[in-house]
């Protein structure tokens, strides 16, 4: 059975066209991403902009094409955090199912917790030996962490942070001012400091566009190559000494970097301190890079 997924995410709008076999198996048909930024201005109004229903459409309206013309029999598409946010989520959602005749449901913070989880374990998992597992994924509008053993989740949390939010909220100018900086790592703090130290028996994986970009850019690649962002690992030191370059640099600096999408520029440097923040609470001392 060929199905598509289509992730509606506070930056990012994720399309996964796939053959669905027997036991579970997958095989990918045609993997897309555009950053529609769909949670622009949600935090501060709790309201999805009117201009963002346009973009939002013009995205699904292609992802819809290329399903179609897949021969994909089913879509299932899920938003996450902005659309949990936003006060017109209902009205948004209806304007999708109006246009484009799919229904988009709204996942909850853990229900997008143990997708993810599952997704980013999915080629790590080596049977009969089980293996403990936490999954970080920072997105635009909220970050998830998932622990567990193999398959089975055991912990799941997720808070209100992501790259999108802490950028408007905080990080408003370009480079943003040591004052801005120590304001945001704060509330980040605020947020993860219950988080428990992670045990030396956990594979700590990260997922989403802040750690494939850090990735691209720690390889120095001249294209994104997903063979070689999948399972990249990123030291503690890295991530440290990456984000200290990237805070320094203005917009336009950070558009020049080849490994950045120009319209990820702008929300790269908080996404790259939640990273940080979030691996000093877990005692991580490196984090592996999925792009699953």
């Amino acid at each position: 059975m060929r199905l598509t997924a289509i992730d509606i995410g506070t930056n990012t709008i994720l399309m996964l066209i796939a053959d669905a076999g027997p036991g579970g198996s997958i095989k990918v048909v045609r993997d897309e991403h555009t950053i529609a930024r769909l949670g622009k201005g949600v935090d501060e109004n709790r309201m999805i902009l009117p201009a963002t229903f346009d973009r939002a459409l013009n995205v699904l309206e292609r992802f819809k094409d290329l399903s179609d013309e897949s021969g994909s029999t089913k879509i299932l598409a899920r938003g996450t955090s902005a659309l949990r946010d936003a006060k017109n989520q209902q009205e948004f959602i209806d304007f999708i199912k109006q246009k484009l005749e799919f229904k988009i449901e709204v996942l909850s913070g853990d229900q997008e917790a143990e997708l993810t989880y599952i997704g980013a374990v999915a080629d790590a998992v080596h049977k009969p030996r089980p293996q403990n597992f936490a999954v970080l994924d920072i997105g635009g509008g909220s970050t998830e962490l998932t622990e567990g053993t193999g398959f089975e989740v055991k912990a799941k949390r997720s808070v209100d942070m992501g790259s999108v939010r802490i950028t408007e909220r905080f990080l408003k100018s370009s480079p943003p001012s040591a004052h801005a900086i120590n304001e945001a790592t704060r509330f980040i703090r605020s947020l993860v400091e219950d988080w428990p130290v992670l045990p030396s028996s956990a594979a700590l994986i990260g997922v989403a566009g802040t750690l494939t970009t850090l990735a691209s850019v720690d390889l120095a690649l001249p294209s994104f190559d997903r063979a070689l962002v999948h399972k990249h690992v990123l030291t503690f030191e890295t991530v440290d000494s990456r984000f200290k370059k990237l805070r320094d640099k203005n917009l336009e600096e950070l558009k020049q970097v080849p490994q950045i999408l120009p319209e990820r520029a702008d929300i790269i440097v908080a996404g790259v301190l939640i990273l940080l923040e979030v691996m000093k609470q877990l005692g991580a001392e490196s984090i592996t890079v999925s792009d699953q």
